[in-house]
């Protein structure tokens, strides 16, 4: 079977919820209560969801640098992984279906973590939550049970970069700032300790790339909004932790451009050595 890649519309997901080879993970979270997620997560999911916290799952514990929201420990993460039954390996890999209620925030630092890993088959349901129990669709709060898995990682480093290769990027690459337009520009910040942003970056707004209902713009409309990164050489994408950045990340995918690099430590990091 072909399944689909970057998007999954809610009619598609709901038709194959008992499929055994789709495994949904609910990534639901809130930076200003860690406790929010979980909580909604109970409280009703999608049937089947496993709940994948960001400070839990998708990240490793946070140290002097590194950023807010290091990346998982290999092991423990594709422990994880294989606890909810995703193979990672075989002549049909695990289709991992990530939603969240954030505009893709969240949902979209899972989706790139796997690929990341090697797994590219994963998706990002398009309108989320909202858009979910909108149109009516099944909800459950029963937890699934761990099920027969094997996730074996195959880190694409390359795709990543520290915070010496943003000092020393080339001539003719392009730095993204994922963040909101007034923390781009130090008029506010409300979670790191300094204001501002790397000098040289330029303003590309996570939530650019969505409407307000959650929904992914045209792949068109896409290609239009990163045309100015048409002649880079090179694409390196922050935002705070590493997080949101991934939303622009699965923007320019769905535009069918090549993989951008994440600077995962981001501004948390780079404003750690000021």
């Amino acid at each position: 079977m072909t399944y689909p890649r970057n998007l999954v519309p809610a009619d598609w997901l709901t038709q194959h919820l008992d499929d055994p080879n789709v495994v949904v993970a609910d990534c639901r979270f809130a930076l200003v209560d860690a406790n929010q997620g979980p909580q909604q997560y109970a409280a009703g999911h999608i049937p089947g969801a496993w709940y994948l916290d960001l400070n839990q799952d998708l990240s490793s514990p946070v140290q002097s640098h590194g950023g807010r929201h290091p990346l998982p420990d290999l092991d423990t993460f594709s422990q994880r992984l294989t606890a909810m039954g995703v193979q990672s390996h075989g002549p049909e890999p695990t289709l991992i279906v990530a939603y969240d209620d954030s505009r893709f925030a969240f949902a979209s630092r899972l989706w790139w973590l796997l690929r990341y890993l090697g797994h590219d088959n994963v998706a990002v349901l398009d309108g989320g939550w909202s858009g979910w129990v909108q149109g009516g669709y099944p909800t459950s709060t029963e937890i699934p049970a761990p099920r027969p898995g094997s996730f074996i990682p195959a880190p694409r480093r390359d795709w990543i970069v520290d915070i010496e290769t943003v000092r020393h990027r080339q001539e003719g690459a392009v730095l993204i700032d994922s963040r909101s337009p007034e923390r781009y520009r130090g008029e506010v910040e409300p979670i790191d300790p300094v204001a501002g942003s790397i000098p040289g970056a330029v303003n590309y707004f996570w939530q650019d790339v969505s409407d307000e209902h959650g929904q992914m713009k045209p792949a068109n409309a896409l290609s239009q909004h990163w045309a100015s990164l048409n002649d880079a050489e090179e694409v390196i994408v922050y935002c705070g932790s590493g997080v949101t950045a991934c939303v622009n990340l699965l923007a320019q995918s769905v535009a069918g451009r090549s993989p951008a690099k994440l600077y995962p430590g981001g501004w948390s990091d780079w404003c750690s050595y000021l």
